[in-house]
């Protein structure tokens, strides 16, 4: 007798979470196409077209600029791994968890790791980077640009100008800013940036967008030593993505052909949208979440520049973390909560991507006034999506 499995049937959610954020439909019809070799002529072509329009949403002119065959957190791992050797000194600015992870993946090349730190919900004052460069010059500076687990921007360019001048790199994450603020590289003067396919780009996980300066090139090129890892070896990657110069391909590993589509299509829908546009779109979502918040009497735990994309809130007191995330659940809802030092004190929303827009900034908002309000928290109800709607006027 034949045996019968289920079919997958998983949940339709709101995911309002620090990503991923819900696909956009062009996307999902875009990974229904057929499935092609990854050395077929039309697929390389593919791949040249994937890399000049990761070109333009990352504003740079870096022929290097490829999506990395797993998710953001291998993105950041390439960085290290090509730019660092055993006994190189690296600087990690950590305002939040993201940035403790930076150094955590820059100590397992055999780096040297020097730390800059500020209190969770503060940015760091580029001038603590010049500080720590004149009193012992390094390899390499890395630091996150918008960390996710607080909310909170970190200032890039003048801090790559400070690097420059004492003869270092400079390396960012961006998992969560590209495609949803400005990130840019070239007029920054940043050497290695990695990002993700999951968040502001909209694309589903499985991607990690890198791009790395000539400048940082010439390091990976004339290493010393062979890099730590052979999946993310850039001088291999290269064989295979292409150099800018043979006009060959080399194998190296089998690409995520679908997922390849996936991001051509989500970088297609940006430059559609047009960049700026794009960044406008996601900062009004965050203005009328604000404006919705404010209506309920609930604050933002950020004390530096705060993201739009991101937001961190603070959990009024007696109100209960997990059964206001549950309630949101069962209305197939989802926001995440704190990290560390802020778990079960904070919960983290996403405004990325397609939810950036007008509805699901309401409903989210409608939803967890109604959840407060079982809890007891007392608020004007209908208040916070009137607050929003005003916002969305103007």
């Amino acid at each position: 007798m034949q045996r019968v499995f289920g079919e997958l049937n998983p949940p339709e959610r709101l995911l309002m979470g620090p990503g991923p954020s819900n696909v956009d439909a062009r996307i999902l019809r875009a990974m229904a196409t057929p499935v092609i070799g990854h050395l077929d002529p039309a697929f390389l072509a593919i791949m040249d077209e994937t890399m000049g329009w990761l070109r333009q949403v990352y504003q740079t002119t870096n022929h290097h600029t490829v999506p990395i065959s797993a998710t953001g957190s291998a993105g950041v791992e390439t960085m290290m791994v090509n730019l660092l050797e055993p006994g190189d000194d690296v600087v990690v600015g950590i305002i939040g968890y993201f940035g403790q992870r930076m150094a955590d993946v820059a100590s397992r090349t055999g780096a040297n790791v020097r730390v800059i730190e500020a209190p969770y919900g503060e940015a760091i004052p580029p001038e603590r980077f010049e500080e720590e460069l004149r009193r012992k010059p390094a390899k390499l500076v890395a630091l996150v640009h918008a960390e996710t687990s607080t909310g909170v921007e970190q200032e890039i360019a003048p801090v790559a100008e400070i690097a420059h001048r004492y003869g270092a790199l400079i390396a960012i994450d961006c998992v969560t800013s590209l495609g949803g603020m400005p990130v840019k590289i070239d007029e920054w003067d940043v050497d290695a940036a990695a990002s993700c396919s999951q968040k502001c780009l909209g694309a589903p996980p499985g991607l990690s967008p890198v791009t790395f300066s000539p400048r940082a090139m010439e390091v990976v090129t004339s290493r010393k030593t062979k890099c730590q890892s052979w999946y993310l070896d850039l001088n291999l990657l290269f064989a295979y993505w292409g150099d800018g110069k043979a006009n060959t391909r080399v194998f190296h590993h089998t690409g995520p052909i679908t997922m390849i589509y996936a991001m051509r299509e989500a970088l297609r829908i940006a430059l559609e949208e047009g960049l700026e546009a794009r960044f406008a779109r996601h900062r009004k979502a965050h203005e009328a979440f604000v404006a919705g918040l404010e209506a309920m009497g609930l604050t933002l735990f950020a004390r530096g520049k705060q993201l739009p994309m991101l937001n961190v809130i603070n959990i009024p007191e007696g109100i209960d973390d997990l059964a206001v995330r549950r309630r949101l659940l069962e209305q197939n809802i989802e926001i995440s909560g704190g990290f560390g030092p802020l778990a079960g004190k904070a919960w983290r929303v996403g405004l990325m991507g397609v939810n950036a827009n007008p509805a699901p900034v309401l409903t989210l908002l409608g939803a967890l006034e109604a959840a407060l309000a079982e809890q007891g928290y007392r608020c004007e109800r209908g208040a916070a999506v009137a607050a929003a709607r005003e916002v969305y006027k103007r």
